[in-house]
């Protein structure tokens, strides 16, 4: 049953990953500044992803009846930048909080890699696992796009 132990272990560490991903988006939100609408709009969608992620991923988990881990990943030595980010905001420009969010999607991408070599995942787990990490990818390089752009 080490397989099992495994799988609900990668996913779980996804799951708290999207929950730092909520929280550290969640406070860039509150920090923006009036006219960062677009902004604003970025990162709600951001959130409302992240969300979206877990309920896949504890979907997964649910069907092995096991526990479905909840709150953030403060101890995670992966997504540690996410942490920063959200100690960092107050007052930032920003071009530095799109730095400081794409650090955090840098931490994340990190993350599903490290989730994509469990060898114990479903094949339907890793085809999720693989279009999240797309999807992050995506977010990613927007976020460095405008970033560069100023």
């Amino acid at each position: 049953m080490d397989y099992l132990k495994n799988q609900i272990e990668t996913l779980n560490d996804l799951i708290l990953i999207n929950n730092d991903r909520v929280e550290g988006y969640q406070k860039a939100i509150e920090e923006l500044k009036a006219d960062d609408a677009d902004l604003r709009i970025l990162f709600q969608e951001r959130v409302n992803q992240s969300k979206s992620f877990h309920t896949e991923l504890a979907a997964e988990i649910a069907k092995t009846g096991e526990e479905i881990k909840e709150g953030t990943y403060l101890s995670g030595e992966i997504y540690r930048a996410w942490m920063d980010v959200k100690a960092f905001f107050s007052g930032a420009d920003r071009k530095t909080i799109l730095d400081n969010c794409e650090n955090g999607e840098d931490a994340a991408l990190i993350a599903y890699e490290k989730a994509l070599k469990c060898e114990d995942l479903t094949p339907e787990q890793r085809t999720l696992i693989i279009r999240q990490q797309a999807k992050i990818k995506a977010s990613h390089d927007m976020i460095r796009a405008m970033r560069d752009a100023l």
